[in-house]
C-alpha cells in the first residue's frame, strides 16, 4: 500500500460503509481535493498556525499562572494535553496536527510528511508559538518567564536535557503508533496523545518543565527575551525525536503506509481515503495483515 498513487476508485468496491464516510467527510472538511491541492498549502498552514497557538497559549498560559500560585501544577500541567485532545479531533485531518518541529521531523523521516512541507511548518509553528506569548504578555506583562520551560529547583541542565530526550521519544513513539495502519485507531489517537502528555507532566514537570516540543518552549523565551537554558528544549526533543523513529522501524518497519501518510499530512484526496477505507475493511476480516504487522 505503501506505494499506492492518487487515483479514481470505484466506491462500490468500498462496501456499504463507504457512503456513510464519505458523506461525513464531505460535511466535515468540504472539498477534500482542495487539502491535496499545493495551492492550498495555506490551509495546513493556517491549521498548524492556530493549533500551535492555542497549544501554547495553554502550555504557557498555565506554568505563567502556576508559578503566580493561581493555579495548581495538576491543572497547568493536563490543560495542554486537554488542548492538543481538542486539536487532533477539529483539525487534525487538515493538516496533520503536528504543532510540534519534533512531529514534524519524525513524520517527515518516517516517510509519512513531505519534505517539501517541512520548512513552512516549523516556521508557522515557531510563529504560532511567540504569537500566543506575546498575547500572554500583553494581558500579564513580562513576568514569570511567560511560562517558558526551565530546568527545575535543584536540578542541572544535563538532568532536564536527557528527561526531554526520554519524554519526548515516548511522545512521539505514541504519535507515530496510532498514526500507523498497524494500530488504524483514528479519532481516538487525539485522546493516546493528549493523555501522555497529561501524564508526562503530571510526574516530570518539576524536573524540566515537560516541553517536549522547540516551539512551545520558542515562544516564551522570545517574547521574553529570556533564553535560559533553550538548547535543552531544542536538543532534547530532537534527539527524542530521532530515537522513536528508530522505535518505530524496530516495531513496525518502513513508513509510508496510505493510513500513516493520512495521518502526518493531512491528506484528504479521494485516492487517499478510499485506500485508507479499503485498507481498513481488509485488514478487519484478516484478508491481509496490518503493514509492519
Amino acid at each position: 500500500m505503501s506505494g499506492t498513487a492518487t487515483r479514481p476508485v470505484d466506491r462500490a468496491e468500498l462496501g456499504a460503509a463507504f457512503p456513510r464516510t464519505h458523506h461525513v467527510l464531505l460535511l466535515e472538511f468540504g472539498n477534500r481535493a482542495d487539502f491535496d491541492d499545493p495551492r492550498q498549502e495555506w490551509r495546513r498552514l493556517f491549521s498548524e498556525l492556530l493549533g500551535t497557538f492555542a497549544l501554547v497559549l495553554a502550555a504557557a498560559g498555565g506554568g505563567l499562572l502556576y508559578a503566580k500560585g493561581q493555579i495548581s501544577l495538576s491543572a497547568a500541567v493536563v490543560a495542554p494535553g486537554l488542548t492538543v485532545t481538542a486539536i487532533i479531533l477539529f483539525m487534525g485531518a487538515v493538516s496533520g496536527a503536528h504543532l510540534n518541529p519534533a512531529v514534524s521531523l519524525a513524520f517527515a523521516l518516517r516517510g509519512d510528511f513531505p519534505w517539501r512541507r517541512v520548512p513552512g511548518y516549523i516556521f508557522i509553528q515557531l510563529i504560532g508559538a511567540t504569537l500566543a506569548c506575546l498575547f500572554l504578555r500583553l494581558v500579564f506583562g513580562n513576568i514569570e518567564h511567560l511560562g517558558a520551560t526551565l530546568p527545575g529547583p535543584g536540578y542541572k541542565d544535563w538532568q532536564a536535557l536527557l528527561m526531554e530526550i526520554v519524554l519526548t521519544a515516548l511522545l512521539v513513539s505514541v504519535i507515530l503508533g496510532t498514526a500507523s495502519a498497524a494500530q488504524n485507531v483514528g479519532a481516538i489517537a487525539a485522546l493516546g496523545v493528549g493523555g501522555y502528555i497529561a501524564l508526562a507532566g503530571l510526574w516530570a514537570a518539576p524536573v524540566s518543565g515537560v516541553s517536549m516540543n522547540p516551539a512551545r518552549s520558542f515562544g516564551p523565551a522570545l517574547a521574553s527575551g529570556d533564553w535560559t537554558s533553550y538548547w535543552v528544549y531544542l536538543v532534547g526533543p530532537v534527539v527524542g525525536a530521532l530515537i522513536a523513529v528508530g522505535f518505530a522501524y524496530a516495531l513496525r518497519g518502513h513508513g509510508g503506509d496510505v493510513t500513516s501518510r493520512a495521518a502526518g499530512s493531512g491528506r484528504l484526496d479521494d485516492g487517499t481515503q478510499a485506500a485508507k477505507a479499503q485498507l481498513s475493511q481488509d485488514i478487519e476480516p484478516g484478508k491481509v495483515a496490518p503493514p509492519g504487522s
